[in-house]
């Protein structure tokens, strides 16, 4: 598949387009849904920039390749790019294709603006031209397991599924919550059907049981086990990596979905430019944004700013990570070193944990917040409604 961004008429019809290559999941097994909030934040965020003139008097342009969460396929797509001349590649939600994506875009000296994916190992190695705008897993992930120890959850049950990504958020889940008495045990949704693991939760006697597994399958037939479950009345359903954030969340499990805490990297309230936006993105998707595409947003924000500055040069790009100042959706963006994480990266964006509200599917509440840039637990008042609504 593939689109290209058109030009404002405030940029000269040239023919030389500034092209970016753009990789989102836009068919299954991806995750649609996160794919096409992520290219509605980029195609915006390209109206606005050619709005304005462009790339010194040049047209953005996107390349949209579907990458299907397939990594092979996106591999075979950055390959594609770099013939056509892009001077970046950007995008990518999943984070076993980020890393595809990521390692090969590097080996082809081309740079790599990760928007969504939050696997810490992003690349094997530490690299010069690939930079990262959603936190890290374990960035993320330490503060989900700080409100579970806020909220006195200390026997925690994951249900997993085989994925890099679902193994390291199990291990940075044990490794926070140890210290603090947490225990997790794992219940592999590849031996136990949803009713096996409602019993292997009495058993445990867990107190939360995290959804460390894909949607709608086998997601959503765990959750309305667990709630059909008597036992388990008392039981916290979570989801860190975010699942319930999406229309498509709230569609299939209606009441039973609510209730289910997730990251989402959003902030309690946007300034100008991030209110503009979610306007702007409702108008686009016909429906509330997710936390998605405003890093679709941000991440043509910061290339466009980065080749104002650098140029089209790919070297040039890839060493001008670290001179990145620009306002954001969602704050000041800027990259840094990150101990532990081999790209650079924008340390931090701000971090939520936050649910559905059961008396109101539709609204989301905030349960715990961290400070920007910081990580640092903050006070928030429980279960305070929000604007941002799905």
């Amino acid at each position: 598949m593939s689109t290209a961004a058109s030009a404002s008429a405030a940029v000269p019809a040239d023919g030389t387009s500034v092209r970016i290559g753009a990789l989102v999941p836009l068919t299954r097994p991806g995750w649609v849904e996160a794919g096409r909030h992520v290219l509605a934040g980029l195609e915006t965020a390209v109206r606005d920039v050619n709005d304005v003139g462009g790339i010194a008097g040049r047209p953005l342009e996107l390349l949209v390749r579907d990458t299907a969460a397939d990594p092979h396929r996106a591999a075979a797509a950055v390959d594609e790019l770099d013939r056509l001349g892009v001077t970046a590649v950007a995008g990518e939600y999943h984070s076993v294709v980020a890393r595809a994506v990521a390692a090969r875009a590097d080996a082809l000296g081309l740079p790599f603006l990760c928007s969504s994916a939050v696997l810490d190992a992003l690349t094997d190695e530490p690299t010069e031209r690939v930079a990262r705008l959603c936190p890290a897993q374990s960035h993320g992930w330490r503060i989900y397991a700080d409100f579970l120890l806020g909220a006195g959850h200390r026997r925690i049950a994951v249900a997993t599924q085989q994925s890099v990504y679902w193994a390291a958020g199990a291990r940075i889940l044990r490794e926070h919550l140890a210290p603090h008495g947490g225990t997790v045990v794992e219940l592999d949704t590849g031996a136990l059907s949803p009713a096996a693991l409602c019993e292997e939760l009495v058993r445990h006697d867990a107190t939360a049981l995290l959804l460390l597994v894909g949607h709608p399958e086998p997601a959503g037939p765990i959750v309305r086990a667990v709630r059909q479950d008597g036992r388990l009345t008392g039981l916290l359903i979570g989801a860190p990596a975010g699942q319930p954030e999406f229309a498509e969340w709230a569609a299939l499990l209606g009441r039973d979905g609510a209730g289910v805490p997730f990251l989402r990297y959003l902030p309690e309230r946007f300034g100008p430019l991030g209110a503009r936006v979610d306007a702007a993105l409702r108008e686009r998707l016909g429906e509330a944004p997710s936390f998605v595409a405003f890093e679709g947003y941000d991440t043509v924000t910061v290339l466009a700013e980065v080749l104002r500055t650098a140029g089209p040069d790919r070297e040039r790009i890839a060493g001008a990570w670290s001179q990145v100042g620009v306002e954001g959706t969602r704050g000041p963006i800027r990259f840094s070193r990150s101990p532990g994480i081999s790209v650079w990266q924008w340390a931090w964006p701000p971090v939520q944990v936050v649910d559905r509200d059961p008396a109101a599917p539709e609204r989301f509440r905030v349960l715990h917040t961290a400070v920007p840039h910081t990580g640092v637990p903050h006070t928030a008042v429980p279960h305070t409604a929000v604007p941002h609504t799905g």
